[in-house]
């Protein structure tokens, strides 16, 4: 089955062709794909959301970010800060300064998972992301471009290990598919198809369906022919509700 699903991308890279300069023509790709989702919109604006019960505060430029998210559990109401100086948790207001190594990577890899997709396709222009131009390929009848992502060990933060594999329609660069391998939490790989997209405040977000293959150590590379075929589970749905932006001050 893994030879079977390699062999089909390949043949599908093939025969739509595959760039002499790899680095170049996924550079521009992305920065394409950037421009049709938003632009130079990502870095004036703070954005916020409901995920999954949690609100989520975000803004990223070239030189700075922050996330929050903020819920109530059983300790009580929790704010969770992630920026440029580090990880902070504050409880009914009280700063915790109790938070061991792991649980403060842990709920760092949290929070940024959630901005990190919420913020695509803008995050793909990160220093530590390597992209490369796999080529064009189909899925469904539709042309893409489909580029992969790693990233840096330096300035990849602790999931630079994983990788991602982005298609882009050819006609609008629209991100329609997302598929990636990871390493924590036991690892895996997942696939997700944009099920609902709308525009606001001038930068377009999208939903996702989370699909799965039934071997979590299924090849990265076989997610397009299992998806095809229709052998991926549905896992989630990832669904960012109550979306707001505004400006941000001219100093940040």
């Amino acid at each position: 089955m893994k030879i079977l699903a390699f062999s089909f991308v390949l043949l599908s890279f093939s025969f739509f062709g595959v760039s002499c300069d790899s680095r170049t023509e996924a550079e521009k790709i992305v920065d394409a794909a950037i421009d049709a989702y938003g632009g130079e919109l990502y870095e004036k604006t703070a954005i916020t959301f409901d995920f999954r019960g949690t609100h989520y505060s975000i803004f990223k430029s070239p030189t700075a970010f922050e996330y929050s998210r903020e819920f109530t559990d059983s300790t009580g109401q929790v704010l969770d800060i992630l920026n440029n100086g580090g990880f902070t948790r504050k409880v009914n207001g009280v700063l915790i300064d109790t938070l061991t190594e792991e649980r403060i990577g842990a709920f760092s890899r949290s929070v940024n998972s959630v901005a990190y997709f919420a913020f695509l396709p803008y995050g793909l222009n990160d220093a530590a992301a390597i992209k490369t131009y796999l080529g064009q390929t189909e899925i469904k009848g539709k042309k893409y471009h489909l580029i992969k992502v790693t990233f840096q060990a330096e300035g990849g933060g602790d999931h630079f290990e994983d990788e991602f594999l982005y298609w882009f329609d050819l006609a609008d660069y629209r991100l329609d598919y997302i598929a990636y391998s990871y390493h924590t939490d036991g690892g895996g790989v997942r696939m997700r198809e944009v099920r609902a997209d709308r525009e606001v405040g001038g930068i377009r977000f999208q939903d996702y369906n989370n699909l799965k293959a039934s071997n979590k150590e299924t090849p990265l590379d076989s997610m397009q022919y299992l998806y095809v075929k229709g052998t991926l589970e549905k896992l989630s749905e990832i669904n960012l509700e109550n979306i707001r932006t505004s400006d941000l001050p001219e100093n940040e």
